[in-house]
């Protein structure tokens, strides 16, 4: 599943390339994939004529805030590359929202372009500022497993009425909420492996098997141990890094292992830089111990038995 790091890679592709079009239309092909509103046309009809005012990011999941084709302008100075979270505002002309899931993906293309396999949706944008319809490019969702989710919100509702998993996030990794102050108080109430705590989206937002693994491994902490266990030394360890793989991730485009694809339909390249996560039984890149692998509630956990104690 896309992790902070894939969505964040994703958003910035999105605003490079959508921001300030309008939508002309669309085509779903996989109607199970808009959670909201009930009816396909519905959905359809309230996003076209909008245009994306800019995407933003919360958690795992993506909101483009949607503004008046009158309003779109291009040349905005906005810093589109800062991995800020979706600041809670309702949407005066709505929002487009979209859960990636386990095997979701955005491609920019040419209207023109044969349909990849598995493509669900299909938006519709008039690049060319004459409609010049030569230049019409579309947004192609294609999922694989099916799992992904649309939502439209209307104007003047709140996104998490509609996209009633927003409610449950914790603060976003990369702000200044997730403080070590926080961490350590949610750490503390909880008696669960801090593998599986930091996969709890209500303790802090984007995190899941991969960047787990690897924040584990750069703060020498092994995934089984018990999260009120952890000494204030080592919560500040974890800490740092946890933000650290995470930038380091968004810098190198995400982690592509099976299905992950920037909008240009390129591989991220984290996995190749991978410490522990996906490596059983290969050498540990500090001590030259192979690394091992467990399950915990059902999750894989990768880790070396020398260098996390």
């Amino acid at each position: 599943m896309p992790e902070l790091p894939e969505v964040e890679t994703v958003r910035r592709g999105l605003n490079q390339t959508t921001r300030h079009q309008t939508i002309t239309g669309g085509d779903v092909l996989l109607e199970r994939t808009i959670a909201h509103p009930l009816f396909v046309n519905e959905f359809l009809d309230g996003l076209r004529g909008k245009a994306i005012a800019r995407w933003h990011r919360r958690g795992k999941y993506l909101l483009a805030e949607l503004e008046r084709q009158t309003e779109a302008q291009d040349g905005s100075q906005e810093d589109l590359e800062h991995p800020r979270g979706w600041d809670g505002r309702v949407g005066k002309h709505g929002y487009l929202g979209v859960h990636l899931r386990m095997t979701g993906q955005f491609l920019w293309v040419d209207q023109a372009e044969p349909l990849q396999k598995h493509t669900r949706v299909r938006l519709f944008f008039e690049q060319d500022a004459q409609g010049d319809r030569s230049n019409s490019r579309e947004l192609r969702f294609v999922d694989q497993r099916t799992f992904g989710q649309m939502w439209w919100v209307p104007p003047g509702v709140a996104p998490e009425t509609v996209i009633t998993g927003l409610s449950r996030l914790g603060p976003e990794a990369l702000s200044e909420e997730f403080s070590v102050q926080h961490f350590q108080q949610c750490l503390a109430k909880s008696h669960r492996p801090i593998k599986n705590a930091l996969l709890d989206q209500a303790l802090v937002a984007g995190i899941g098997n991969i960047y787990a693994d690897e924040a584990l491994f750069i703060s020498g902490i092994r995934p089984q141990t018990l999260a009120s266990t952890l000494r204030p030394s080592q919560v500040v360890r974890l800490h740092a890094a946890i933000v650290a793989v995470l930038k380091e991730a968004i810098a190198a485009n995400g982690t592509t292992f099976s299905d992950f694809k920037t909008v240009y339909g390129i591989n991220g390249n984290y996995g190749h830089h991978a410490r522990v996560y996906d490596r059983e039984g290969q050498p540990c890149r500090v001590c030259g111990s192979p690394i091992e692998r467990l399950k915990l509630a059902g999750r894989s956990a990768h880790f070396c038995c020398k260098c996390q104690h």
